[in-house]
């Protein structure tokens, strides 16, 4: 499998995403008409549409040995280090007019996250990292927090709309219900790629969800570990299978009593 620069590779996940998010940001808050793909609530717009064509072409140029998958047109996934674009992560907030949503593009290599950029157009916040060589919000050295104890913990979270309108099992209400009164707060705020990149510069010291894909947490996962973080399974608390998105990420410091409240 050929070896590639993990760092040059986020700086460039980071060039793409700014160009994207400067398109996108011209569409925010004008409503635009929305679509629904597979429920009320995975939706798509034609600036998450447009958005995927600029970065498919612009990661062809810069990187032609790289496969892309992204959201909207998919991919075929393998081994090899590929591109995971999310065009514009939390669609439902940029179709509404709310300023937390982002563009993510991150690499994983044998199905593990290894480097990626997430920027927030309307927030004008990047976050760039490769795993082993630490990351950055804005330019600065980031990292997770030092928060020790669940009491003192400020996490997110989030819902699969398919699952908690079919009152499925897994739907997160019983789990966030459960962790609730174990924690400072909870915060849920619908991007999961932001999610990550809020772990990963200490302001959140935790985040779990189930069924996300992997255009959602490419990128963000690469920096909570670029950043000293921890990820598990909710499945196992093994490694994270990124296909099936049952994902904890967190500080390290709380990881494991976090996860023996939400892990069967």
């Amino acid at each position: 499998m050929p070896t590639f620069d993990r760092v040059a590779l986020s700086e460039i996940a980071l060039d793409v995403a700014r160009e994207a998010g400067e398109q996108v940001l011209r569409g925010w808050r004008s409503r635009p008409q929305v679509e629904q793909k597979g429920s009320y609530a995975d939706l798509v717009t034609e600036f998450d549409l447009a958005s995927e064509r600029l970065i498919r072409k612009l990661l062809a140029e810069r990187t032609p040995d790289l496969a892309i998958v992204g959201e909207e047109q998919g991919g075929t996934a393998s081994d090899a280090p590929t591109w995971y674009c999310d065009p514009i992560d939390g669609t439902v907030n940029f179709a509404h007019g709310h300023a937390f949503f982002a563009i993510s593009i991150g690499v994983l290599e044998r199905g593990q996250p290894t480097a990626g950029a997430v920027f927030a157009p309307a927030l004008d916040t990047y976050w760039r990292g490769a795993v082993g060589h630490g990351a950055v919000r804005n330019g600065k050295p980031c990292q997770v927090s030092a928060t020790e104890h669940l009491d003192d913990a400020l996490i997110a979270t989030g819902f699969s709309p398919v699952m908690r309108r079919s009152g499925h099992p897994e739907d997160n209400l019983a789990a966030f219900v459960k962790v609730m009164p174990a924690v400072r707060d909870i915060r849920r705020c619908g991007s999961a790629a932001l999610d990550l990149c809020l772990v990963a510069d200490g302001t959140y010291d935790a985040y779990w969800e189930r069924k996300l894909s992997p255009w959602d947490t490419a990128a963000g996962a690469a920096l909570v570990l670029a950043a000293g973080g921890m990820l598990s399974s909710l499945r196992d608390g093994g490694p994270v299978n990124f296909a099936e998105g049952y994902l904890l990420a967190s500080n390290g410091r709380i990881h494991h009593p976090l996860a023996a409240l939400l892990t069967p």
